[in-house]
């Protein structure tokens, strides 16, 4: 695990870091082992009062590892954990395996703070939205991607991203998957604050809430989590949606378009 996350613990915050640097911290079937049993063991951990999750080099999360993709282009539907699953199975409460790479940073019991630089794409924007704030470099990119390979935010995103943004603005960036700006992520309520150094700023919250009644913030994040909508349907409909489209003649077109760089060519349905 530690060659794709590491953890260190000082004064009760873990500080989590990708460390797939050479690859943009790309999302393959280790690393999502590695977000999953993390966010586990933290559940678990005692004295946790907060949590700063961050990519080491120069991006956060490029999202799905290219590898992955290539598979897809030969006519697999492979997806996280190594063999072919059934989306729809639910593995850890509401979630399947690949949702929970995301939401079992949600379900931690204390606060988590996502420090984020450079892009932040797919599956690592999922990835950035399940920490209960969102600190960005002002060179940080962010887009919904999963439209160019021809396939829907499937890793628990669209709960999140209802309580986040104006229902237009989201299918806006669904439906086209066009890169945005940290600045605009400000504007469409997708970033807490921009910052020169969010790893600076990410660690400095976190003393401040470190510094609190564990219970009490304990307490607060069960209570605000249980103001968003009922998870459940939209967790279901991600995958039930998602397994509709792997393999599909038109995403194994999209992906082969994308990496043989040409315009692709679909059928219709």
């Amino acid at each position: 695990m530690d060659d794709r996350v590491k953890v260190t613990m000082s004064d009760g915050i873990a500080d989590v870091r990708l460390v797939r640097a050479d690859k943009m911290n790309a999302l393959d079937a280790a690393m999502f082992d590695a977000l999953v049993a993390t966010s586990g063991r933290l559940a678990h951990e005692k004295g946790l009062r907060a949590v700063v999750l961050s990519g080491e080099g120069r991006a956060f999360c490029a999202g799905l590892d290219m590898d992955r993709f290539a598979a897809m282009k030969k006519g697999g539907n492979r997806v996280a954990g190594g063999e072919s699953r059934d989306l729809t199975a639910r593995t850890h409460g509401l979630t399947n395996f690949p949702q929970q790479a995301v939401w079992g940073w949600r379900q931690l019991p204390v606060p988590v703070i996502a420090a984020i630089q450079g892009v932040v794409f797919g599956g690592g924007f999922q990835l950035a939205l399940g920490a209960d704030m969102r600190f960005l470099a002002p060179d940080a990119r962010m887009s919904i991607m999963e439209i160019k390979w021809g396939l829907v935010p499937d890793m628990a995103g669209t709960p999140i991203l209802a309580n986040l943004v104006r229902d237009d603005i989201l299918r806006e960036l669904t439906y086209t998957g066009r890169i945005f700006s940290a600045q605009e992520a400000l504007s469409y309520g997708l970033a807490t604050r921009i910052c020169d150094d969010p790893r600076a700023a990410a660690f400095e919250v976190a003393r401040e809430i470190a510094g609190k009644s564990p219970e009490a913030i304990r307490a607060a994040k069960r209570m605000l989590n249980n103001l968003a909508i009922d998870p459940g349907p939209a967790l279901l409909a991600e995958s039930v949606e998602q397994m509709k489209l792997l393999g599909s003649a038109n995403q194994l077109e999209a992906v082969r378009a994308n990496i043989e760089k040409r315009a692709p060519r679909f059928t219709d349905v």
